[in-house]
């Protein structure tokens, strides 16, 4: 199926004729400049750290407003920056009425989740496992982080360096050099500075992110004479999304984007050491609070503007049908359509302001999920099963030999992820979040289920992950749709279905062992 780019309308401005090279030499100047400047920030924060506390969580005194802005920068990223506008513009805008959960998810977070957890001070979230449920689940749940933020950080540097080479118009086996160059840059100031300089970073690149997406909006509003790019009908190359449907294959339903993104959200919240990690860097409940709505606040702002984005380049391409490259006006290339736009249908400087965008964007998740896996790992493996104390000074060396070993696994993990079939909102959902219900659950049950037991909340989790991932995969393990080739099970299924068997088979297992250990002790 091709996008219905034909001529519907007239365009009052001149438009230029894209670019031959994509990117100029001054548009890579500026990216240069701007890696650069990363790194020796790193290198300025770290010089004066001397204790792991400082390295981790800034010693837990950081402002809330930079924590809110890099709790968003982190979670979302490049992932948003791609997917929202390839979504509004090849599937429809139906998945931006997830942001009308944002109110519910701050409740849920702010007052029922926070209280709980300020009340403790910790480095690894998973070290709040332990007292209640044994090692065995602190290091189950910390192993399944682990897994999640390596497969995460790795899609989000294949989505970069696809990015990048479609906009300098390169092949495709030029995306692992790519790769390298990023998750370098990324890690080499994720390792020198820790957290620190990771908030610091993340505010600028959260500026860059958000000023590229206003940038293609009003550029593609000048150049059409207002904004005739805005859809007043349903687009013909959109999906069928209505409010709700019964049936499990339709793509995405309102009611479905509304609880997907609420369950996601809460349990990031509450079970993510990179979420965990940086309510543990304010000073107290009330600054978690602002961070946890700052954070929210601008992810409605700029998810809201990157879907007007795609609403303009769908506009601007079937105005002007010629300008888009034949291979990408395939439904399935959406996502490349951004991409291509910035290197080559902006002005020279302008689009090495957006690309320093997008590249920022996926830097600001790879340093976040180095130094949280890099606390992870110190804290919940090297620290807990070391016999022998070590010196601060040595805690902090060897925290940054992990980071610095974690981006080069991701690194070379990146070049697997382009074999999960989808666009990029699926095949987030269909690997990075698979893990995330799950994670979460083992905090539900060790802070708010009295009677939960080791073996409960172990088998809840595979039996949880389990469903999660039959149907994340349905396509390959029942057979796609033979006409329309998606899915048997919606990815917007996931999340609910491995919410509700993890907790179901969780709290009857606790309960069927807690039943079995007071009739022991009663025998006893």
């Amino acid at each position: 199926m091709l996008l219905p780019f034909s001529p519907t309308g007239s365009v009052l401005a001149a438009v230029p004729a894209p670019h031959a090279a994509g990117l100029m030499a001054v548009d890579w100047f500026i990216i240069v400049i701007y890696a650069v400047s990363t790194i020796v920030l790193g290198w300025w924060f770290g010089r004066s750290q001397t204790t792991a506390k400082e390295y981790f969580v800034g010693s837990g005194s950081m402002d809330p407003t930079l924590i809110g802005v890099s709790l968003f920068a982190s979670l979302l990223s490049t992932i948003t920056y791609l997917s929202i506008p390839g979504e509004t513009l090849g599937k429809g805008p139906v998945f931006l009425t997830n942001y009308l959960a944002y109110p519910l998810i701050y409740l849920i977070v702010a007052y029922a989740l926070l209280p709980v957890y300020m009340k403790q001070r910790v480095t690894s979230a998973y070290e709040l496992l332990e007292a209640r449920l044994g090692l065995s689940v602190r290091l189950l749940a910390a192993g399944m982080f682990l897994l999640l933020r390596l497969v995460w950080m790795a899609l989000l540097i294949y989505l970069m360096s696809t990015a990048i080479a479609t906009m300098i118009g390169i092949e495709v086996k030029w995306v692992p050099l790519i790769a390298l160059v990023t998750g370098a840059v990324s890690v080499t100031y994720a390792t020198l500075g820790g957290l620190r300089a990771v908030v610091i970073t993340d505010l600028i690149q959260t500026i860059l992110l958000y000023g590229g997406a206003l940038l293609v909006i009003g550029i593609i509003t000048v150049r059409m004479g207002g904004f005739s790019w805005f859809p007043g009908e349903w687009k013909a190359n959109w999906d069928h999304q209505p409010l709700f449907s019964l049936d499990p294959a339709v793509r995405v339903t309102m009611v479905g984007t509304f609880f997907s993104v609420l369950i996601w959200y809460v349990c990031t919240a509450g079970g993510d050491q990179v979420s965990v990690q940086r309510f543990m860097a304010t000073k107290d409940l009330r600054s978690a609070r602002v961070a946890i709505g700052i954070q929210l606040t601008i992810g409605t702002v700029v998810g809201l503007t990157l879907g007007i984005a795609g609403f303009a380049l769908l506009g601007y391409f079937t105005a002007n049908p010629d300008l888009l490259p034949p291979e990408l006006r395939a439904a399935d290339q959406a996502d490349k359509i951004f991409p291509h736009f910035i290197a080559a249908h902006l002005p020279p400087i302008v689009s090495g302001l957006v690309v320093s965008g997008l590249f920022a964007a996926a830097m600001s998740s790879v340093d976040s999920g180095v130094n949280s896996i890099t606390a992870v790992v110190t804290s919940d493996f090297v620290d807990r099963l070391r016999r022998k104390p070590v010196s601060e000074a040595r805690r902090v060396w060897l925290a940054r030999v992990i980071a610095f070993s974690v981006g080069a696994i991701v690194v070379g993990f990146s070049s697997f992820i382009g074999k999960v079939p989808g666009n990029i909102t699926a095949v987030t959902n269909k690997t990075v979040n698979l893990l995330t219900v799950p994670i979460f659950c083992f905090f539900f049950f060790a802070l708010f289920v009295k009677f939960a037991r080791p073996a409960g909340v172990w088998a809840g989790a595979i039996a949880g992950t389990l469903a999660g991932g039959l149907i994340a995969f349905s396509g390959p393990i029942f057979g796609n749709n033979p006409v329309t080739g998606s899915d048997p099970i919606s990815f917007q299924w996931i999340a609910p279905v491995t919410l509700v068997v993890n907790l179901v088979v969780g709290l009857a297992v606790s309960f069927l062992v807690s039943r079995i250990d007071k009739r022991a002790d009663i025998a006893i």
